[in-house]
């Protein structure tokens, strides 16, 4: 590709958006427009992306500049919608969405638009001709990366239960007594258990790929004492032998850049400041356990969404992306 991509971002103080101008700024293929925030316009990137001192001199907008190829939306949950019907974005500009205002299929038309749900590993050749795409959940993402085989086939049948735990950037960069130090540290939690809202884009997918699935999928998500990552315990009845299971996700994900197979039992810092998704399958009786291991930040948020403009603008799937766990 010989014309670099203007990448604009709206909502630019908050931690996704913190984590896109990091990948955007080393992207092969890509250059930073406006980088938009209500709170911080006209003061340094830095200021705020500590992270990013000596990388840019960005300083933060108030406005976009029109140029932009894609838009990236990190706004609160509710109000990328508000600002998509008020922005007047040229049909031709691509928009990648990270809050949850598009994800379900009644949301999905707004504006002229129409999201595409940008999970590749579900929708990869719906997202290279969409125009406007809405990143899953990062609880989302790591729950449903574990079903999808056994969806594809046909193999779910009775409830599904998980168990996950994420870390405090999961909450976002508000200042909340759950995120703060003396909180987390040495503690752990449950929230919204059974209710939380990403069980609404992984039950409209276990149904797309599995019509008639009607079983519950029994939630507990946990807050952990750490700052990035889901660990992700699913669960559920399968017939299957163990080694016809293992094949359907081999197979299912050859060619998945970033969704992968281990053999041996998976863990955290195999995946953190990566876009990797790590799935381990096994058998215990007649329960099928799939653990699953993401960050938070990339694959469940923002190195997803770069995988998605990747897709958008016919690059290759994982450019701008090849970046090493934080393992020591």
């Amino acid at each position: 590709m010989n014309k670099s991509i203007t990448a604009g971002i709206v909502g630019g103080a908050g931690y996704t958006a913190g984590e896109l101008l990091r990948l955007l700024l080393h992207h092969p293929h890509t250059e930073i427009g406006a980088v938009v925030s209500s709170t911080q316009a006209g003061q340094p990137v830095h200021s705020v992306h500590d992270d990013l001192l000596g990388d840019t001199d960005l300083t933060f907008a108030s406005e976009l500049r029109g140029d932009e190829d894609v838009v990236f939306l990190c706004l609160g949950h509710g109000h990328s919608r508000k600002w998509l019907l008020e922005a007047n974005l040229p049909a031709s500009t691509k928009v990648i969405d990270l809050s949850n205002d598009f994800r379900l299929a009644a949301d999905r038309d707004v504006a002229g638009r129409h999201f595409v749900y940008g999970l590749p590993e579900l929708n990869r050749e719906q997202i290279r001709t969409a125009n406007s795409i809405a990143n899953p959940g990062c609880f989302a993402s790591a729950i449903q990366l574990a079903l999808l085989p056994l969806a594809a086939a046909g193999q779910l049948h009775d409830a599904v239960h998980v168990s996950a735990i994420t870390g405090s950037t999961g909450a976002g960069r508000g200042l909340v007594e759950t995120t703060g130090y003396t909180w987390r540290t040495g503690n752990i939690s449950t929230y919204k258990t059974f209710t939380h809202q990403h069980l609404g884009e992984i039950g409209e997918t276990l149904v797309g790929l599995q019509p008639g699935f009607a079983k519950p999928v029994r939630f507990i998500p946990y807050r952990g004492n750490f700052t990035r990552g889901i660990f992700a315990s699913v669960y559920t009845t399968c017939e299957l032998l163990i080694p016809k299971v293992q094949n359907l996700y081999t197979d299912y994900y050859r060619d998945a850049p970033f969704t992968i197979v281990s053999e041996k039992e998976i863990h955290l810092k195999q995946v953190v400041n990566t876009n990797k998704c790590l799935l381990h399958v096994t058998k215990h009786d007649d329960q099928v356990l799939i653990t699953s291991a993401l960050d938070n930040l990339l694959k469940g948020a923002s190195g997803q969404a770069i995988q998605n403009m990747n897709l958008l603008f016919g690059l290759e799937e994982t450019a701008g992306l090849g970046i090493k766990a934080s393992f020591f």
